[in-house]
């Protein structure tokens, strides 16, 4: 599925629910094979595409701790 500007438009964006007003998060948007991930502080700035299945593996990993050695 090609993600292009109106397709965007009509995702029902969401960010984590820990996430904070300073300004350092993301929304997410899923379509039926495809997750976009955005700034939340720049809703018409540029938007990162990825497959449900990495997205879903990305996920995965994040939640084990995978990586936790990569923040300083």
């Amino acid at each position: 599925m090609s993600l292009n500007e109106g397709v965007l438009a009509r995702l029902s964006w969401r960010k984590a629910m820990r996430s904070m007003n300073a300004g350092a998060c993301v929304e997410v948007g899923s379509a039926t094979d495809t997750v976009a991930v955005r700034d939340s502080q720049d809703l018409r700035g540029p938007v990162v595409r990825y497959t449900s299945g990495a997205w879903r593996s990305f996920v995965g990993d994040a939640r084990t701790g995978r990586f936790d050695a990569l923040v300083p």
